[in-house]
């Protein structure tokens, strides 16, 4: 009972997603303007791209600040403009919190989620949270700009903190990180990986797949036997991410010693 109930659920939040994004589309079509999402997760952005792929509306992209951000918002546009005309004007709807600390304070992401959570905003409002040593650039929508400026001066964690609004293009584009590794898989098999990489075993990697809690190359897979080419991105929520990069050898018991990638 409890199971079917958090499946209708899980339904019933998709048909609310893809609704959204159904409206966004028809605004475009039939006002010919341009209209665009609040931010979405992987999971979200998941599933707004399959259905994507199933219309033959093409006026759109993603965006979220530069190419490393992974929160994002769909932009969708009539036929009257080109996606460059629409990219060169970004800033008009997007722009950038920038905090910087006092030397003595240095905060984590989720302090400063917290932060933004307690002046009333919803996640989706709110792209991603890039942090530095010395602060934080945080991608917002320009139309909230002025009350998220003012209400964080307000707080007192920030009360020695410089902020400012700054245009989206000069949004910090931080290097990913990354620490090699190496695991042994008995199979190139998505749940042969999970398993290894999660420290499941491989009925607890299958559940987890089977929950859509993995993704492949940013898609939500489903399929536990999906086999892993080189350069293929695996993520595991809750467990990191990872780029596998080659096989090194087969093992003398048929098993692959195999490097990979880990997002830090």
């Amino acid at each position: 009972m409890h199971k079917d109930y958090k499946e209708k659920n899980k339904i019933n939040e998709e048909d609310l997603l893809i609704s959204k994004i159904e409206d966004k589309i028809n605004y475009a079509k039939t006002r010919n303007k341009i209209t665009y999402t609040d931010f979405f997760n992987i999971v979200e952005k998941s599933k707004i791209e399959k259905y994507l792929k199933q219309q033959e509306f093409k006026n759109y992209f993603s965006f979220g600040g530069n190419s490393n951000t992974e929160r994002c918002s769909y932009i969708f546009y009539p036929d009257k403009l080109d996606e460059n005309m629409v990219r060169n004007n970004l800033n008009n709807i997007f722009c950038v919190v920038r905090i910087k600390n006092s030397k003595e304070d240095e905060y984590e992401h989720r302090i400063f989620l917290s932060a933004l959570m307690k002046l009333g905003l919803k996640r989706e409002k709110i792209g991603d949270i890039i942090v530095q040593n010395d602060g934080a650039d945080i991608v917002i929508f320009k139309e909230n700009a002025i009350y998220i400026e003012n209400s964080l001066k307000q707080l007192t964690r920030f009360r020695k903190s410089k902020i400012d609004v700054i245009d989206i293009r000069e949004l910090s584009n931080k290097e990913i990180e990354f620490e090699d590794i190496s695991i042994i898989v008995s199979s190139i098999r998505l749940d042969c990986f999970i398993s290894e990489l999660a420290n499941f075993s491989r009925a607890k990697a299958e559940e987890y797949i089977e929950l859509g809690k993995v993704f492949l190359n940013s898609y939500q897979e489903y399929k536990a036997s999906r086999k892993i080419v080189v350069d293929d991105i695996i993520t595991i929520r809750g467990k990191g991410k990872f780029i596998f990069k080659e096989i090194i050898k087969e093992t003398s018991k048929g098993k692959f010693l195999v490097s990979l990638k880990k997002y830090i």
